[in-house]
């Protein structure tokens, strides 16, 4: 069976307000777009089970294999954060030496790297070693939140071009959380457009790219993000 999962009735809120409800399928390789308190960031903690306890919860999902911490793998936007800095590389992952080699043969670093402390290494190298970790396991889902915010020009194409490898090679969902359209052209076959917790768009990502419903939409794929309002 292809793996797919569904978030149905997704509802997150606050004795206040409804800050989130959406319905959305992660199938093969797939989008989150939306700016800076569109509910990207709260969607992704719900799968990843990290939403704060003061908020409310209510969702179903739809799953052709149990979402647990073992195959979902999550690559957040400052790898830093992933990594313990007096610690060296090899010892952060949590499997044999040979795995370790290999997982580094698939994201193109050298086995030199794992010697090292992550203060050693490059943002866009850090970020290929997480995802190294993330695949250790051996996960259905990977789940990445806004990867190259942090990279310069150069890293930040290295490792989308490393998405699309996994991609294309290995039989795991994607789901791609950002505010930069351009950024998964060529990664995200299907896309979800949010906004103010709700989906306005989704569907095909060349279809929707093409032929835009909505003026919500049309500015995001038009702005060249270097206002404050799409990247904060």
């Amino acid at each position: 069976m292809i793996n797919a999962v569904e978030i149905k009735r997704l509802k997150i809120t606050t004795k206040e307000q409804e800050l989130v409800n959406i319905d959305f399928k992660i199938e093969d390789s797939t989008a989150l777009i939306g700016q800076s308190g569109s509910g990207k960031s709260l969607t992704l903690k719900t799968i990843l089970n990290l939403l704060p306890s003061n908020l409310n919860l209510d969702f179903d999902v739809d799953s052709t294999f149990e979402l647990n911490s073992s195959n979902i793998g999550f690559i957040p936007q400052n790898p830093f954060t992933s990594l313990s800095p007096m610690t060296k590389i090899k010892n952060q992952f949590f499997c044999e030496e040979e795995k370790k080699k290999e997982l580094f043969k698939i994201v193109g670093l050298e086995e030199k790297f794992l010697e090292r402390f992550p203060s050693q290494l490059s943002g866009g190298q850090l970020q290929r070693v997480v995802i190294a970790i993330a695949l250790s396991n051996d996960i259905k889902l990977l789940l990445l939140d806004e990867p190259t915010t942090a990279l310069d020009e150069k890293s930040k194409q290295i490792v989308l071009d490393l998405i699309k490898k996994l991609q294309d090679e290995l039989n795991i969902l994607i789901l791609f959380v950002t505010h930069d359209i351009n950024s998964i052209r060529d990664i995200c076959k299907n896309i979800v457009i949010i906004k103010d917790g709700t989906v306005i768009e989704k569907g095909k990502t060349n279809e929707i790219l093409s032929l835009p419903k909505t003026n919500y939409t049309k500015t995001l794929i038009n702005s060249t993000f270097e206002n404050k309002e799409f990247r904060k």
